[in-house]
């Protein structure tokens, strides 16, 4: 009788001690399904973002200015900001700015779709074929961490000096990291997935595009924003060497115009466009893309 005396509180406070977890359980999964329903300001979220760049910028212009002032390099070698800058107005007056511009872009947009269409069809081979992925895998290991640079020689040998052997390099560039981050996205799915796909019927290229693409999107990103820094770099090295009049004139032939020309004005003004148009894709383009499909899977918090 004692001992039936004694267990009794200790199960009710076990019994509280469950109820307690199974609430703040509860609890957890409400706070998980709730969203955030206040939102910072615009003006406040621009603020917050557009001012950390600019200090960093400003920054960089100062020790800029400061180095021609003190004439680290003799200042034909390094212009100051407002001689770059003088430059860049030069070619904007001379209405072939947007040209050089646009040459570039155009190249890189053609060569990164053709890259993705490539690319997303080798990484889900070797993601899902076993055989396919040992044969193949290493390799395109092996092709991402080669500058793309080496490929021009050969491609200059293959198409000799044509907009073949720029996107040859583009896709030798981009391909292998747009495909081993397909394959990396892929490798992170959950078995769950893949077999509640299979129950619903879910199977061949309904499963790649319902339940293969979508749960690996993260990845996926991932490779492409890679893709797209792998090919622009590409496509900058193939148009410093492939240099032809039939061609056009794109930021990498700007680039090598002004090496001939000894005019480290004009050389700092195409590496700055070069610079402002990888950046400007990759925040317009990519980061809002990343930033959806991380919040719509609960891996990008709002604040």
């Amino acid at each position: 009788m004692a001992s039936t005396e004694t267990k009794a509180p200790s199960t009710a406070a076990e019994a509280g001690d469950s109820s307690g977890d199974i609430a703040g359980l509860e609890a957890g999964l409400d706070a998980l399904e709730s969203r955030v329903v206040d939102r910072q300001p615009w003006l406040r979220t621009a603020t917050s973002k557009a001012l950390p760049p600019l200090i960093a910028i400003a920054i960089v212009l100062v020790l800029w200015q400061l180095a021609y002032h003190f004439e680290l390099k003799p200042h034909y070698l390094l212009p100051s900001p407002v001689e770059v800058g003088h430059s860049l107005q030069q070619k904007w007056l001379e209405g072939t700015l947007l040209s050089f511009v646009w040459t570039s872009v155009s190249r890189g947009a053609l060569g990164f779709l053709a890259s993705v269409a490539i690319g997303t069809v080798l990484g889900l081979i070797v993601a899902r074929v076993k055989a396919v992925r040992a044969a193949i895998g290493p390799i395109l290991s092996g092709l991402q961490s080669l500058p793309s640079v080496a490929w021009v020689p050969a491609a200059i040998i293959w198409f000799g000096l044509s907009d073949a052997t720029i996107y040859t390099v583009v896709l030798l560039g981009a391909v292998p990291s747009i495909a081993n981050g397909l394959v990396a996205g892929v490798d992170q799915i959950s078995p769950l997935y893949l077999r509640a796909g299979r129950t619903i019927g879910a199977t061949g290229f309904a499963g790649v595009r319902h339940v293969l693409l979508p749960a690996s999107l993260p990845g996926y990103i991932a490779g492409l924003k890679q893709g797209w820094a792998f090919s622009w770099r590409s496509l900058m090295a193939a148009e410093l060497i492939v240099n032809a009049p039939d061609l056009g004139t794109g930021l990498g032939q700007l680039l090598e115009q002004g090496r001939e020309l000894q005019d480290m004005s004009w050389v700092l003004s195409a590496i700055l466009l070069i610079l402002i148009v990888g950046i400007g894709i990759e925040l317009l383009i990519f980061a809002p893309v990343e930033r959806r499909v991380l919040r719509s899977r609960g891996l990008l918090v709002k604040s």
